[in-house]
């Protein structure tokens, strides 16, 4: 799944929430998927509920979270970790989850630095830059 479409990656999600409620075999990313959903209760009523909120759309002026968004930033985040990359992600992430006391606020703290680096590079046009995020990473 390198570059799915919004549907793709939200059916994805459904299908390892489903898969998981069913007691069904799942893939490790699925699974790690799935456990990531489970510790957002908060998601649960729309994961339970796919025909009714695959298409939702989250506006940013709502001010409210998009859960798709969300679980896919842990997934990257996730996925950043398991390679080491970028270079001190893993160091970041050590001493945030020291700082905030679990993996998961860790990671929430994260987002805010992902989502930067990303708007950065939409804004210029340009590449993600893996020094902004650290840099980011570095003043939280």
């Amino acid at each position: 799944m390198f570059n799915p479409t919004r549907d793709q990656a939200r059916q994805f999600l459904f299908e390892s929430w489903r898969k998981r409620r069913a007691g069904e075999l799942l893939t490790p990313l699925e699974d790690l998927t799935a456990q990531l959903i489970d510790k957002h209760p908060e998601y649960h009523p729309l994961f339970n509920d796919p025909e009714r909120n695959q298409d939702k759309d989250f506006a940013p002026d709502d001010n409210v979270v998009n859960p798709f968004l969300h679980l896919m930033m842990h997934l990257t985040i996730e996925e950043q970790l398991s390679i080491g990359q970028p270079h001190g992600i893993r160091e970041q992430f050590a001493r945030l989850t020291h700082k905030y006391g679990s993996e998961h606020e860790a990671q929430h703290a994260m987002m805010d630095c992902l989502g930067e680096m990303i708007w950065q590079a939409q804004r210029n046009k340009s590449a993600p830059d893996a020094a902004v995020y650290i840099s980011c990473l570095e003043q939280q």
